[in-house]
């Protein structure tokens, strides 16, 4: 394969459905990045095991059985067969890092692509923000509004109650006659 040769390219919807939310984070699981890479688990893991001080905790950690269990439930795999150990999950500063420790054309270009779509995620994340604090400006308002027009109905009550009490007689004329 030649420099200038692209290798196929992974839908983005494969890629953004492998990636998940947990701990507030956005990661990816060991054997999806595995897959994506074409090496297995067991030789990915083995890669980072060889360089703990490029992965610290907040670029990579292991999944707790609580976890672990609620991912499956989301994830839909089986009970049977699988793993021994609980996976290793990557953050998008993890899987930047994976890329010094996998060296192939493929694991390049999907890094690239991985990141492009976090990119894309916190793109999205931020202009859905800046749209959510349009919005609970707009909720303070209508508050507000709610607030003042309460305020007229409470002046409109006092005003009619007045009308229907008897009203004194303007001028020189004794109000009794």
């Amino acid at each position: 394969m030649t420099a200038k040769q692209m290798l196929p390219i992974i839908p983005d919807n494969i890629l953004v459905n492998k990636i998940y939310e947990l701990r507030d984070l956005k990661v990816m699981l060991d054997s999806d990045l595995a897959e994506l890479y074409g090496v297995e688990t067991k030789r990915l893991n083995e890669q980072v095991s060889r360089n703990p001080d490029r992965f610290p905790e907040d670029f990579m950690f292991q999944l707790t059985e609580e976890e672990w269990l609620n991912l499956k439930s989301q994830i839909a795999t089986s009970s049977w067969g699988g793993r021994r150990k609980l996976p290793y999950v990557f953050t998008e500063h993890g899987i930047l890092m994976l890329s010094s420790v996998l060296n192939s054309k493929q694991a390049i270009q999907v890094n690239i692509q991985i990141v492009r779509i976090f990119t894309r995620i916190r793109q999205l994340f931020s202009e859905n923000t800046e749209l959510k604090l349009e919005i609970e400006e707009i909720k303070k308002k209508l508050s507000n509004h709610d607030k003042n027009i309460e305020l007229v109905f409470g002046y409109l009550d006092k005003l009619i109650d007045q009308k229907s009490k008897p009203r004194k007689r303007i001028g020189f004329m004794p109000d009794e006659l």
